[in-house]
């Protein structure tokens, strides 16, 4: 069963509040801090890079944190890219993955000396077009297609827009030995928030298998494998954390089955894990505004999807706690809902609360990954603050709340006043 408590009192919130009002995201920096060192001692037994995927939560902050365990970034985008490189995070430390690339992200990659991850051949010859000569390492991302069974959030393989057949990653490494390219990895991600830990050890057996074949067939060395991310987190209280023990321990198995007893060169590691990173030591704060009665009884909260859109997005679920009111049963069956000018702005439907009352304090667990990063602007509603709690128990601010000044920025009203 997962541990749903939060590492603060409803007492120290209203504190908090007094300086930064609702809504606001909160991290817990020593449960971040303790569960990358989980992830690294899981793959003791490898050379071993675990490139945090930015996009889960791009905050230099906590990026500092983690590039201070030794964690690199997985960027998809230019914004990503600068993020990095504003903390010096630059080479190998950077992979970047992503899909349909303008010339100038592609640029900027090759500018930090990331390793570059193509997502289709035919964007080999894009790149030597628009930027230059193929990079001394390329990656290639691997779409398995039936081979590997996806899941809900990425899909089926052969319905994903993600990456190479198997006969084109042949054409592919083909093509880029003829051009005197000599350092080679492989990638592939295939699910998002997958649970169960076998999927994991048979992702690094297809892969390693493939590693194998391609090997052998037009004879090229490959220096890593990339087994992606998609580790999941129990957003639900029966779930359990997957066991990254067994993880490391069956990908080791693998490794040695087919890699090792084959006589290949030996492989790094690379993982890009992001929601487990951040995921579980995140909450959004939430302050009830009104208790509304009609078909049904509705929880209304200054928060909105713009603040954490996943159960808008996916019908995800995540838990509520009503913060004081932990030991008090749960009488109340509710919809949470923001104040979104659409019926799918809610945070829960139907669920189990104890009685709660306008001033109460809601914590929506599991919001440090794809909470505060896929936010927007709506009905112009500003985007919350994000705020960290030490290791020592003071409470910082690491990015603040939007205002109505960040979402005029853009408008030019001198301009309109000579409109006509």
């Amino acid at each position: 069963m997962a541990d749903k408590k939060v590492p603060f009192t409803r007492d120290e919130i209203l504190k908090i509040k007094e300086t930064y009002p609702t809504p606001f995201h909160i991290y817990d920096e020593q449960g971040i801090i303790e569960n990358i060192r989980r992830l690294k001692a899981a793959f003791s037994w490898a050379d071993f890079t675990e490139y945090f995927a930015v996009k889960a939560c791009p905050n230099p902050f906590i990026m500092k944190l983690l590039k201070a365990e030794g964690i690199g970034a997985d960027c998809s985008s230019i914004a990503e890219l600068t993020l990095a490189e504003e903390l010096g995070i630059t080479g190998d430390q950077i992979m970047f993955t992503s899909n349909d690339t303008p010339d100038y992200e592609y640029q900027k990659a090759q500018e930090l000396g990331a390793i570059i991850n193509f997502d289709d051949v035919s964007h080999l010859k894009y790149y030597e077009e628009n930027v230059g000569a193929l990079p001394e390492l390329v990656c290639f991302r691997y779409n398995p297609g039936s081979a590997k069974e996806g899941n809900l959030i990425i899909g089926h393989p052969e319905e994903a827009k993600y990456g190479f057949t198997q006969e084109q990653l042949i054409e592919g490494y083909r093509y880029c030995k003829e051009r005197g390219v000599k350092r080679f990895g492989l990638h592939t991600m295939v699910a998002s928030n997958e649970l169960d830990y076998t999927y994991f050890i048979e992702t690094a057996e297809i892969l390693f298998t493939e590693v194998l074949s391609i090997s052998k067939k037009i004879g090229v060395e490959f220096e890593f494998v990339n087994l992606g991310g998609g580790i999941g987190i129990p957003y639900h209280p029966e779930q359990e954390a997957v066991n990254l023990e067994k993880v490391g321990s069956g990908i080791k198995e693998k490794y040695e089955q087919i890699i090792l007893k084959n006589g290949l060169n030996p492989l790094q590691i690379k993982m890009e894990c992001g929601r487990m990173v951040t995921g579980p030591y995140g909450w959004l704060i939430t302050e009830v505004l009104h208790i509304k009665k009609t078909y049904k009884h509705y929880v209304g909260v200054d928060a909105t999807m713009a603040n954490l859109m996943r159960p808008a997005m996916y019908g995800a679920y995540h838990h509520i706690t009503v913060l004081g009111k932990e030991n008090e049963p749960a009488v109340d069956t509710v919809d949470v809902a923001g104040s979104l000018c659409e019926n799918n702005d809610k945070f829960a439907i139907d669920r189990l609360l104890p009685e709660t009352v306008p001033g109460d304090i809601i914590a929506i667990h599991d919001a440090g990954a794809h909470g505060h990063s896929m936010g927007f602007n709506y009905n112009g509603k500003t985007r919350s603050a994000e705020l960290l709690k030490r290791t020592d128990g003071s409470v910082v601010m690491i990015r603040r709340a939007e205002t109505l000044k960040d979402i005029f920025a853009t408008l030019d009203f001198d301009a309109l006043k000579e409109f006509e």
